[in-house]
């Protein structure tokens, strides 16, 4: 074949794949719709019952949707949380949604996920930011207010007198700030109420059994009741009191917040007298969400998840419908 009609060919050739390629459909960008979106989840970990239903919720509504997850557990360490968030921003996510194991030193990592314009939504916990532009919206219960009808509740009960030993959360996260906050705040009003002693148990049951124990061997005889920041922690005390011969739930008081199914069971059992409802199951107002703001739609800064206390009375009657 000639020079010149071999060009001649691949000219034809040139000319058929442009025309073929300009005929194609282009891919669609991503508009906020259930289908083809890919999601980054940054969890804090699995240290209750409270978080592993949390994570289930998030898994399975992602799945409902169609939506990729790509799910990161921090193990409680926010640097792991940080390198969560990089890999999600690397892989160009089309959104993240965010449990922070604490409340500050997200500024950085959150200006960066605006950069990549890739809307953060933050589960159940905030952040502490100079601009609130930072991210999309918080999807949290007011651990303030739980604070306040745990201390509220223990005030009623006991009159109004009674020494404290108080089971705190993580250092630096929202809940543990927060629900010590309206807990004190409630107890103030009553001069007969004091916290004697109180000490991170870190939102686990190990821990705060460990925490109890100490407690116990320092001051058995001067304490009338317990305040756990969530049920994991209070469960873990109630273990302490009964391996110190006392009666939990009768010798001594124990509240705690989340609600789980095995505090429901504590108290039909008589050794947990109340609990706060914290409802994980966020999946679905997360997702919700994610596709508002993909979309383009007006989000509120927070959305507040309500609050519920129940006491031993309640107990036998709402376990039967407990999802967690």
């Amino acid at each position: 074949m000639r020079t010149s009609s071999v060009r001649c060919l691949l000219a034809a050739m040139s000319a058929l794949c442009i025309t073929l390629v300009s005929c194609a459909p282009k891919p669609e960008a991503p508009t906020g719709e259930k289908k083809g979106l890919l999601v980054g989840f940054s969890q804090i970990g699995a240290e209750s019952g409270w978080r592993t239903a949390e994570t289930k919720s998030i898994r399975e509504e992602a799945e409902k949707r169609g939506i990729t997850l790509r799910f990161s557990d921090a193990q409680q360490k926010q640097v792991n949380q940080v390198t969560a968030l990089n890999a999600f921003i690397a892989e160009g996510v089309d959104a993240i949604i965010l449990a922070p194991v604490v409340k500050d030193g997200w500024e950085p990592m959150l200006k960066k996920a605006r950069d990549a314009k890739i809307p953060v939504i933050l589960v159940d916990r905030g952040v502490t930011v100079s601009d609130d532009s930072l991210y999309t919206t918080l999807i949290a219960a007011d651990f303030v207010e739980e604070g306040r009808l745990a201390g509220e509740w223990l005030a009623k009960k006991t009159g109004g007198k009674c020494n404290i030993v108080e089971l705190q959360g993580t250092p630096g996260a929202d809940p543990a700030i927060e629900r010590k906050k309206g807990f004190d705040e409630a107890i103030a009003k009553y001069p007969g109420m004091k916290i004697i002693r109180s000490q991170s148990g870190d939102f686990t049951r190990t821990n705060g059994k460990e925490v109890m124990e100490a407690f116990l061997k320092v001051d058995a005889s001067n304490i009338q009741a317990v305040y756990a920041h969530n049920d994991d922690m209070g469960l873990g005390a109630i273990q302490a009191i009964r391996e110190a011969g006392l009666k939990p739930g009768t010798d001594i008081l124990v509240v705690s917040i989340d609600g789980e199914k095995d505090a429901f069971q504590a108290m039909v059992d008589g050794s947990l007298n109340a609990t706060v409802e914290c409802n994980p199951l966020l999946g679905p107002a997360a997702f919700d969400a994610v596709e508002a703001a993909l979309a383009g739609k007006p989000l509120p800064k927070k959305t507040v998840v309500k609050s519920t206390l129940y006491d031993q009375s309640q107990a036998a009657e709402a376990i039967g419908g407990r999802k967690y």
